[in-house]
């Protein structure tokens, strides 16, 4: 029942959502590539990216000093009905913005 709880709250939240859905679309990308995307503070995004990776719906990867996020695979039946509900959302999202070159990682400090 906790399990459950955990990942209905973490959908409680249209930046989650939106989050979600960027990822899906967008595929692996560092803290600093959704910071720029987004136009959020570090602290903010971090925390909504923690409770996405508590409910089960995101792995990171960390490569150094930096961390990649991407959609967790397998999804088990109920996450994955409902990032494929996400998708048929009419959601506004950011442009893509990249600030890390040649994937070596962050540029901001």
């Amino acid at each position: 029942m906790e399990i459950f709880l955990t990942t209905v709250s973490a959908l409680n939240d249209e930046t989650r959502i939106k989050l979600l859905r960027f990822i899906d679309e967008n595929g692996s990308m560092c803290v600093c590539d959704l910071q720029e995307s987004f136009g959020m503070i570090q602290s903010r995004l971090s925390r909504h990216l923690k409770i996405l990776k508590d409910a089960g719906f995101l792995r990171v990867d960390r490569q150094g000093t930096w961390a990649y996020y991407s959609i967790r695979t397998p999804l088990d039946r109920f996450r994955l009905q409902a990032l494929e509900e996400i998708k048929t959302l009419a959601l506004f999202l950011p442009e893509f913005k990249k600030c890390s070159s040649n994937n070596e990682g962050c540029t901001i400090k």
